[in-house]
């Protein structure tokens, strides 16, 4: 998992969401019980981190986070 990614799932933590990985290296991340994205682990499309948090921002999630 790459620094950015690890950055990323802490700013998701602080905002009330749930992430769990699983076995295969995938970070899954939740939001009242509910999948909202599914992040891998080591992403070769440089959109995927782009898209991910585009359909976080949909469940109210705030990026980037506020110092």
């Amino acid at each position: 998992m790459d620094k950015d990614l690890k950055k990323l799932i802490e700013a998701l933590e602080a905002q009330g969401f749930t992430v769990e990985r699983t076995s295969k290296g995938h970070v899954m991340v939740y939001r009242d019980a509910t999948l909202v994205v599914t992040f891998s682990g080591t992403a070769s499309d440089w959109r995927a981190m782009k898209n991910g948090i585009a359909k976080a921002r949909r469940f109210g999630f705030k990026w980037p986070p506020k110092r």
